[in-house]
Formats: structure tokens, sequence, C-alpha cells
């Protein structure tokens, strides 16, 4: 707005103001909307044509000129919208077609230069009784009963990573008070309402700002307090330069929990989680772990409230966990060490993340075949655990790794170590598994990983090919 008010040229904006974004709108502007509207009723369309016909060019000296933008500014708030440059016409019922339809033509069809902005109110779920009371849920929604607004919701069969991550942070502020949450407008999705019930002065919604989120985070660590800044994969990629200048170059112990890391169904290609572990890991200093499930989730939140030297990301998948059984008290991780869930001699799958339980479905399948199958859970795709990938190389004829990723993350990281040190120069046939390089379309989370070629029988397929014509050999010699 402060570049197009700065040119005199035609521009309508439309200010959509139904207070709402995925949660209620928070902040400054939200409150100087609402004195917009407290302080006059909505326009008539008399009104409104008084008022646009002032746009019209007339004689008028900067004296008279000022003192009128003034005194409609205290009457209906366009003050700060006239300073911007732009002509203010509102508040307006966008809900008056009638009324809304003959405005929105005037002012198309004026030509006198200059930007305008037209203010119109709006309540999200207008019409439909369900999402007028709960807009919030219905921002997007599962397939649901148009009488009733049910949504039709499978019963969940373990808790969702969202919900052990937002209690696993509760419990860690309860043991340190220094400990805060900052999310973007997405108190519900990433699990910070929660726990804004608890420490609703340890909360922080800046709205729909992800590069004030990572700022503020910043300048909150600065002053020795812990923050988390609880912001879903695609949606950091938006304060990128934030994570560079000013939290990973001064080394700040800012702690990103990643949500919806990986391919998300039915939100599709636009909210896909696919490059945060490249965009992070490329960092100097930036720890990146990735929950393999929920209970590593709770001993990586905990980990990450331990950092207190460096910046910290941990990246969990949208949905629900495994259902295993969570502990009873969170462990430390030692930062760059994985674990070996699986011992084998001739395949060695290295998992990142959220396909563990696919890389050991995989070695079950290969152990039908004759093929001893290690898998280990790296747990950190920086820093690396060189000892065990190390091991991993020196111990198996093919080396796999897989992750919810793209190109230029964890695999990458690997191959450069072993290269770099030499251990791909006694014939270890490495195998990288991560996402292709396009856009996933929407769908289940199963068949979006199935169509990336992330799948269990996958995992089988490229350790069968890479053992190639040696496969019957190396069944005969487990």
């Amino acid at each position: 707005m402060n570049n197009a008010g700065s040119r005199n040229e035609r521009l309508i904006v439309i200010l959509n103001d139904n207070k709402m974004s995925i949660a209620p709108a928070v902040g400054a502007l939200n409150a100087y909307l609402s004195r917009i509207l407290s302080s006059h009723s909505f326009r008539s369309l008399r009104e409104v044509a008084k008022q646009f016909a002032l746009k019209l060019p007339r004689p008028m000296g900067e004296a008279a000129k000022r003192a009128e933008e003034y005194s409609r500014g205290m009457v209906t708030g366009g003050t700060l919208f006239d300073e911007l440059g732009f002509f203010y016409i509102g508040p307006i019922d966008g809900h008056n077609i009638d009324h809304l339809v003959p405005v929105l033509k005037n002012v198309r069809d004026d030509d006198t230069p200059g930007p305008v902005l037209i203010h119109v109110v709006t309540q999200k779920g207008k019409g439909y009784k369900p999402a007028e009371e709960s807009a919030d849920k219905y921002h997007g929604v599962a397939k649901f009963d148009v009488v009733t607004g049910e949504q039709k919701k499978s019963s969940p069969k373990a808790p969702s990573y969202t919900g052990v991550f937002a209690n696993a942070l509760i419990e860690e502020a309860k043991r340190d008070e220094k400990i805060v949450a900052i999310t973007a407008a997405m108190p519900s999705g990433t699990g910070i309402d929660k726990f804004s019930e608890a420490f609703p002065n340890r909360c922080f919604d800046v709205g729909i700002a992800e590069q004030h989120a990572v700022t503020f985070a910043a300048g909150l660590a600065t002053e020795g307090m812990k923050p988390f800044a609880a912001i879903y994969s695609t949606f950091l990629q938006r304060a990128y330069d934030q994570v560079v200048h000013d939290v990973a170059l001064q080394s700040l112990p800012v702690r990103f929990a990643i949500d919806r890391a990986g391919l998300v169904g039915a939100d599709g290609a636009t909210h896909a989680g696919s490059y945060d572990v490249t965009y992070l890991a490329t960092l100097p200093g930036m720890v990146v772990m990735a929950a393999a499930d929920e209970a590593e989730l709770i001993h990586m939140v905990h980990t990450a409230a331990l950092i207190d030297d460096r910046p910290s990301a941990f990246r969990y998948p949208r949905g629900e966990g495994l259902g295993i059984k969570l502990p009873s008290e969170p462990r430390e991780l030692e930062l760059g060490k994985g674990r070996i869930l699986r011992e084998g001699s001739n395949i060695a799958i290295l998992s990142l993340g959220a396909h563990l339980k696919e890389s050991l479905e995989a070695a079950e399948e290969l152990s039908l075949r004759g093929l001893s199958t290690t898998v280990a859970d790296a747990r950190f795709a920086k820093p690396l655990d060189e000892d065990l990938i190390r091991r991993l190389a020196r111990e198996h004829e093919v080396l796999i790794t897989i992750e919810e990723g793209a190109v230029g993350g964890f695999a990458a990281h690997v191959m450069q170590f072993l290269a770099t040190n030499g251990i791909l120069d006694s014939g270890l046939k490495l195998r990288p598994m991560m996402l292709p390089d396009r856009f996933i379309a929407h769908g289940s989370p199963n068949s979006m990983y199935e169509d990336a070629g992330l799948g269990t029988n996958d995992i089988v397929n490229t350790a069968l090919k890479a053992l190639g014509s040696n496969s019957a050999a190396a069944a005969q010699r487990a």
C-alpha cells in the first residue's frame, strides 16, 4: 500500500473486513478497523455517493483539503488510508448486494487517477449457521453434513502430532518459566491455543506475519527467554530471510517447531512441507531434528528447550501418531546421534523422520526374501551422526536413505560426508529416496506418498534394484 500510494495511478483495493483469517484477527490494525466500525454505522448509498463526489476534481486549498480529510478520519477512520495516498470509501455492508454493486461499478468506471480503498464489512460464514457460529472451524473442512454442519472426520486411533507437541511444550513450560510460545495467526492449527490456555501471558499471536514472528522470537532470545516459534513448514518459507539474518547469523537459541512437515493430504502442494530440511540444514550452527514417532517428538521438544547456544528446529507430520506408548518423562537426546532399531548385514536403511514405520516394514519384507536388513533412525539431519553413517556404510553392501523432503536435504548431507571422507570409493551402493522433483497433487497422505515413490514397496524395490545381479548371492550369504 505504501508503494501504491506513492503513485498516482489507478488501483482499487477492496478490504474484506470480517474479523477473521483462520483464527480471530489480532493486532493494532485490527483494533483500528474496529474503531472505524464503532465510530460510524454502515454508510448508506447516498452517503457513499457524497463521499465519492469528494474525489472529483474541484478547486480546493491545501488547508481545506487537510481539514476535510481529518474530519472524515475522525468520523469514519479513513485518515490512515488517506495518509497512505488512498481515497477511502466505507464502511460498506458487504452482504447488501444492492448497495455494494453500485459502489463497485462507480469506482470501476471513474477515471480519476489515484488509488482507492473500499472498506467492505462481512461476516465469515454468512448465510450458513454452522459456519457463522464456528468460523475458525470452517476455514478448511472435511466432508460434512450440510444440514447439521457436522464434519465427517474419522475417529482418531492415536493422538495427533500437533496435540502431542502442545502437551509436551506445556509440560516444559511448567518446568521453565522462560519458555514462551509464538504463533503467526495459527493458534489452533499449531496447538498453541492449548498453550495459551495454560500460560496466557507467555503466548503471542503476531498475526499473519511469519517474518515478524521469527524476528520477534530472536528479540526474545536476546533477552534470555526461550521462544518456541510454532509455524507450518510451508509458512516458515516466508520468513527465511529472518531465519538467516536475525537468528542463525547471531546464533540465537530460537526453537522452531515445524508442523505439517512432509506431504499433507487434501491441502495439496501449497501446504506441503517439502523443503524445510533443505533450507534449514544449510545454515551454519542450526540443529535440525525430525521425529519418527510421537514419543520421539516429546524427546525433541525437551532437547530443543535445553539447547541454549544456537538455533534448533524439529519437524513432525500432519495427522495422528503411530499410537505408541508415550514416555512418562522426556529424555534429552544427544546432539547428532541416531539409533539402530533392527540389525542386519546386507542392506541398511537410514530413515529421517516419519518414514521409519515403512522402513521397518520394508526390512521385514526383505528378510522374507533372504536379505538381512539394518534399520536406523537418524533423528538429526544436522549435525549428522557420522559414526553411525560410517558403520552402516562399512558393514552393508547397500545404504538407502529415506526422507519426506526435497532433493538437497538429508541425503545430500549424507552423500557429502561419504564422498568427502572417501567412503564411496570402496564400492558402496548408495540410494537416496526423497520427494521427486515435482509438486505432488493433493490426495490422501498415503496416496501422495505412493505417487512420490516413498511407500514400503518402493523401499523394497530400491534395495533389490541396487543389489541387481548380486541379489541372489546376497540372499544366499544371509
